[in-house]
């Protein structure tokens, strides 16, 4: 087995890859860190760019297709389609491990699948804004959930609501996410970062929301409520700007207690999530699937605020009243209520805060996916 030749092969299909860092990401990365010393690897994504690259990301080969266009917010690439044809054909993988959601990945990999290579569905989220879309390849998806052996999904929320996993209940497998912790610790630079922060807000309660600005994540419903709290509460949101940046920005005018920071740096981040008192996680729909994000500030004993979303590991991950509060989804006016009692009650912040370390450190950390992980490949590998 330490033959490089005889290593059993391991194909990923992803939409991106690092240093990419949005959850789908991370959790690509998890599960190579978790199988590459064991099994040849091989990644194929999309890149932001138009041109098509190869790298090597800690010792894994990672092909890169350009992108030209995006269709129902899904990037589409014709050499997409040549390099899982070819990598398919070439490479040989005894499992492909293809991430979901994107219907132009399930069409070429149905179409190139050879009979010698298991599939494997890893399924981060249904589509959920694309209705139309969702229509269109749905027998498509179907199709691809007939031929999987194996499905993964991220907390068993999703199986019991989703329309697809729901039927398709014997093959789930659930293994749920993991944060770095390795990546999210406090060394003297950043606690000196996160003092500075502090003393800036010096008897303010700090909030930090974190992600891509886009509808799904909800930051127009947590800056509405900004606007009905007084100046004691300020918000940082931090992510990279993107379709929903316009409203956020227009509905955070005049506002002097929400600040857009925009993308930051990861030991800046980690700054603000060490600084803050309550960790606003605003989601609203269940293209959020479990929630990384709300997991790391979580981790940093920060009581959590959710929306309730149907189906999604948003409400498993934050579990009412012991890690945090949840309120109706799109409430604006509970969720602001929620930042109040938890701003106002110090001992429930800390209680909070310290079960939802607890809860992370138990469930959710790169050592206990790895494992899981491990175990179900190498059974699949049998």
């Amino acid at each position: 087995m330490d033959d490089h030749s005889t290593k059993k092969r391991v194909l990923q299909i992803v939409n991106y890859y690092y240093p990419e860092l949005g959850g789908i990401e991370k959790i690509a990365q998890a599960i190579s860190n978790a199988i590459s010393d064991q099994y040849e690897e091989k990644i194929v994504c999309f890149t932001r760019g138009k041109e098509d690259s190869v790298d090597n990301v800690e010792g894994v080969e990672i092909t890169r297709c350009g992108t030209k266009l995006k269709l129902f917010s899904q990037p589409l690439s014709i050499s997409m389609a040549k390099n899982i044809k070819k990598l398919i054909k070439d490479f040989k993988p005894d499992i492909i491990i293809l991430h979901l959601p994107n219907p132009f990945t399930e069409y070429y990999t149905l179409k190139h699948l050879s009979s010698s290579s298991k599939l494997i569905v890893y399924w981060h989220s249904d589509i959920v804004k694309q209705k139309i879309g969702e229509k269109i390849f749905r027998k498509l998806t179907v199709r691809l959930l007939d031929k999987a052996t194996k499905i993964v999904a991220t907390s068993p929320n999703y199986i019991t609501d989703s329309y697809y996993l729901s039927q398709y209940k014997e093959k789930c497998v659930v293994i749920p996410n993991c944060i770095e912790e390795d990546k999210l610790v406090i060394d003297e630079d950043t606690r000196i970062e996160s003092n500075k922060i502090r003393e800036k807000n010096k008897d303010k309660i700090i909030c930090v929301g974190v992600g891509r600005q886009v509808p799904y994540k909800g930051f127009e419903y947590l800056v509405q409520s900004m606007g009905l709290l007084p100046d004691k509460y300020v918000l940082y949101l931090i992510g990279r700007e993107d379709e929903s940046t316009a409203a956020i920005k227009r509905l955070s005018e005049g506002l002097t207690n929400v600040v857009l920071l925009g993308e930051i740096d990861g030991k800046a981040l980690k700054a603000y999530l060490n600084a803050c008192d309550i960790f606003c996680f605003s989601s609203i729909t269940k293209n959020e699937a479990f929630g990384i994000a709300l997991a790391e500030g979580m981790y940093y004993e920060k009581p959590a605020v959710t929306y309730t979303i149907e189906g999604s590991g948003v409400n498993y991950v934050n579990i009412n009243n012991v890690t945090g509060i949840e309120v109706p989804n799109k409430d604006v006016k509970a969720y602001a209520d929620a930042i109040i009692k938890l701003g106002e009650d110090k001992e429930l912040r800390d209680k909070y805060g310290k079960a939802a370390k607890e809860r992370v450190e138990k469930e959710f950390l790169s050592k206990y996916f790895y494992d899981n992980f491990r175990r179900f490949i190498n059974n699949e590998m049998k």
